[in-house]
């Protein structure tokens, strides 16, 4: 017999998840494709590996000092105006990358660029604990997660061939680039607001019992979670928990190997002798095992008991990947090693994210899941410069390789602590205290 959950959550999944990854899809095209346009954007700047590392990180800047403010602002206005408003706004700054002149005008544009996003994936993430329940969270956060690899497979070979249009109507290649892939975020700025639902109540594709029921499983768990926390803590004290400090911690580990992939990926594969074209090429294939991935630890995160588990096969894979591919420069195993890494390195985004969503509920919530992302993401401030020096020092990526398994093995130490200090989080009977607003 059909459990009347599962058919709820498939109807929940089909009508919300494809929207928010396709939004998501745009986000990472969108902040990624700096990576393609360095190909020939870094010549026509004169950008050094460094300097183009200072401009991939200077986007984190106002993106994490904005999190936690745009995350607030969404528990107070809603998740459709909110969430349209960052599409919108980074919509119109990505195209306005296509008339920067000089680095310190890139890293204006990428800085601004950080601002308008900022408070999107928390802002998603905490939106979908408004209509899923823990047990099947993973597996959603999966699913959205998915839009990383999803962009860097397609979106990378598009930006790649947008490259081509060099000299169109007077523009280099990765001005068309910017332009031309700015736009679909525009466009669903202005139909997300009526397409989104805000809420379970208000889920007009449910059932008015299938509505009542989703309404009291969610109602039961957040008071469930919050029964296990004695003591009353305004969202200040929340957000300087340890055990929120501590996910921050071990979040910064696990950007460290998003970002400087994804960054970096078409130029490490461009020192194998290929084409700008062939190079954007390559890149997607990694990215497939990174969806791969994301798709099979996140259901393995849903099932009982293995939320750790989960979290450990993402980030022992991660490391071990990272230190491959600096071992080697045969362009075979070099591949071989880097879709390991991807498997591990995407694989390990959605898994993590069932810590912070299992021991937060209320305001700290929204709160410590834009904290945690925001925190997590200095990482990508300090990672892409650091990773140009080795560069520009060393003329080689592998010594940032090393230095990106090491970052893996940080966040293995942080999560076995806060598995050994607070137990297992898991789907539907969290065990690790809850911080909630006070009331």
């Amino acid at each position: 017999m059909n459990d009347p959950d599962d058919e709820i959550v498939r109807k929940l999944t089909w009508r919300l998840v494809p929207l928010l990854t396709f939004c998501y899809f745009v986000a990472i095209l969108d902040r990624a494709n700096v990576g393609v346009a360095a190909l020939t954007m870094n010549d026509d700047l004169g950008l050094s590996a460094s300097a183009f590392g200072v401009a991939a990180g200077i986007f984190f800047v106002p993106y994490v000092l904005l999190e936690l403010p745009s995350n607030l602002a969404l528990a107070r206005f809603g998740a459709r105006l909110w969430i349209a408003r960052i599409m919108f706004t980074w919509g119109l700054l990505s195209s306005a990358h296509a008339f920067v002149w000089d680095a310190p005008s890139l890293y204006v544009a990428r800085a601004l660029l950080g601002a308008a996003e900022a408070g999107f994936v928390p802002g998603v993430i905490f939106y979908l604990t408004l209509w899923f329940p823990a047990a099947y969270r993973g597996r959603i956060i999966a699913a959205f997660f998915t839009g990383i690899p999803i962009a860097l497979v397609f979106g990378t070979p598009v930006s790649g061939l947008l490259l081509g249009l060099d000299g169109l109507a007077g523009l280099r290649g990765w001005q068309w680039m910017y332009l031309l892939e700015g736009l679909p975020a525009l466009l669903l700025a202005v139909v997300l607001p009526f397409i989104l639902p805000a809420d379970p109540a208000q889920a007009r594709f449910l059932t008015p019992e299938e509505r009542v029921r989703l309404e009291t499983r969610l109602a039961a768990e957040r008071r469930e979670r919050e029964g296990l926390f004695s003591g009353n803590h305004n969202l200040l004290a929340a957000l300087l928990s340890p055990r929120v400090l501590l996910l921050c911690l071990g979040y910064y580990g696990l950007t460290n190997l998003n970002g400087a992939v994804s960054t970096f990926l078409p130029q490490i594969l461009k020192g194998f002798g290929v084409s700008n074209l062939q190079a954007s090429f390559l890149a997607a294939i990694p990215y497939i095992f990174g969806a791969a991935g994301m798709l099979l630890l996140g259901r393995l995160a849903d099932r009982p008991g293995r939320r750790g588990l989960a979290n450990y096969v993402a980030l022992t894979v991660s490391a071990l990947g990272l230190a491959a591919s600096a071992a080697t420069d045969d362009p075979m195993l070099k591949m071989v090693a880097l879709c390991v890494t991807a498997f591990g390195v995407f694989g390990a985004m959605p898994v993590f994210w069932g810590l912070p969503t299992a021991i937060l509920t209320g305001t700290a919530a929204a709160g410590g899941i834009a904290l945690v992302n925001a925190l997590g993401n200095l990482s990508s401030v300090v990672n892409p410069w650091v990773i140009g020096l080795i560069r520009d020092a060393t003329g080689s990526f592998n010594g940032g390789l090393l230095w990106l398994a090491l970052m893996a093995v940080m966040s293995i130490l942080v999560i076995t602590v806060i598995f050994l200090l607070w137990g297992r989080a898991e789907p539907g009977r969290p065990s690790l205290p809850v911080l909630k607003e006070a009331r």
